[in-house]
């Protein structure tokens, strides 16, 4: 069976690895991405961890298998009465089709975000970012006025209680005696991490103001200019604005729309085996499901349409897809996370050992395990060039 995915994150690389397992299958994985990013950490490499936790080559996860082709490629058509791709570079036919695309940033419409805000979703983003930061520090000696994350979900709250030890950092190594670090954590919703319960909320926020946090929640952002971000009428002086809220779905569903049906959140319709109309199967960010934008639900995703795509070889009936609720944990500086799942909730130390073995679990998802376990120790050791301004950088 001649089987193409699109998308190169947890749900296209665990579909590959799952279908390769089976000699008769040839697969295609096409990304625009040469490496895998493990995004539930991405946070830590603006704040001094090494690359190695956070991108993976695919090269290196599909060590071996052979019935796995990578292609580096952006698709911008689907056909699928002719079960064809249209890519930047060739056209790719298709027995079956896994689209697992991921999401990308939205801002809005909010003025002056695109232009004047920083991100950390991509390695280009993060490079942007940490020469900023380290620019201002190394070669300027001086800090800004104030450090403002805006979005206080897991991704903003993780770089929020991280920020200020890692600039702190920077200026003891660089001179900068006695610095007054402001970080502000902005959220529209009425809480941080509005998705968790109050209970492990109000916990989050207490721990990020002994970190020294300054948190505004049913907050704005109106605008954003170089030097300023205008939140619910107040400006906010900063020239670092690090936007962590808002992701749309990929915009080539919205370009293809005439294959596909929407929910009111952007998502794709996908029916119990999570197909659309037209027997395409879409996972993980992508399809509108009950935990969608999480990982462990691309995972998830990923193996639902895998086993049934070998029950349909073996003349077997597929099963119909359950949404499962992943466990939810999230690092709040050092030894400290929150954990929910059902009715468990922790919080402190035990939680953070928690994450650190979700965060192996997700390693070894994608890698053998003498490899997981690399990468895994990896988020031990600080980069090396951390501290310095790298020449690669100006």
């Amino acid at each position: 069976m001649n089987i193409t995915i699109v998308g190169g994150g947890f749900g296209g690389v665990k579909a590959a690895l799952e279908l390769a397992k089976e000699a008769t299958n040839h697969i295609t994985l096409i990304t625009n991405k040469p490496n895998f990013q493990y995004y539930p950490a991405l946070y830590g490499a603006v704040t001094e961890k090494s690359h190695l936790e956070f991108w993976v080559p695919l090269s290196k996860i599909f060590t071996g298998k052979k019935n796995v082709t990578i292609k580096i490629d952006t698709i911008t058509k689907i056909n699928p009465h002719a079960k064809t791709l249209v890519g930047k570079t060739e056209t790719y036919k298709y027995d079956k089709c896994i689209l697992a695309l991921g999401t990308v940033t939205t801002y809005f419409g909010i003025e002056g975000l695109d232009t004047f805000s920083y991100g950390i979703k991509s390695a280009e983003e993060i490079k942007r970012l940490k020469h900023h930061l380290r620019t201002d520090i190394v070669e300027n000696h001086t800090i800004d006025k104030h450090y403002v994350i805006v979005g206080a979900g897991p991704t903003g709250v993780e770089l929020s209680s991280a920020l200020g030890a890692y600039l702190h950092k920077l200026c003891t190594y660089h001179g900068i005696k006695n610095p007054k670090i402001h970080i502000n954590l902005i959220e529209a919703a009425p809480r941080v991490l509005p998705r968790m319960s109050k209970r492990s909320s109000d916990r989050v926020a207490n721990r990020l103001k002994k970190l020294g946090v300054h948190i505004q929640t049913g907050k704005a952002v109106e605008s954003a200019t170089a030097d300023t971000i205008m939140v619910s009428g107040r400006p906010i002086k900063s020239q670092t604005i690090i936007w962590t809220s808002g992701v749309a779905n990929n915009p080539f569903y919205k370009e293809n729309a005439e294959h596909f049906t929407f929910a009111k959140n952007g998502r794709v319709e996908v029916n119990e085996y999570m197909q659309t109309k037209d027997g395409i199967y879409v996972i993980g960010d992508n399809a509108a499901t009950t935990f969608t934008g999480l990982a462990q639900t691309a995972l998830h995703d990923a193996l639902f349409v895998a086993g049934n795509l070998k029950r349909k070889s073996a003349g077997e009936t597929p099963k119909k897809y359950k949404a499962v609720m992943p466990p939810v944990v999230v690092p709040v500086g050092e030894g400290w996370a929150v954990f929910e799942w059902h009715g468990l909730r922790l919080s402190g130390w035990s939680a953070s050992v928690l994450r650190r073995a979700a965060d192996f679990i997700g390693y070894s998802d994608m890698l053998p395990l003498g490899q997981a376990l690399g990468v895994w120790r990896a988020s031990l050791v600080d980069d090396e060039d951390y501290l310095i301004l790298d020449e690669t950088e100006k």
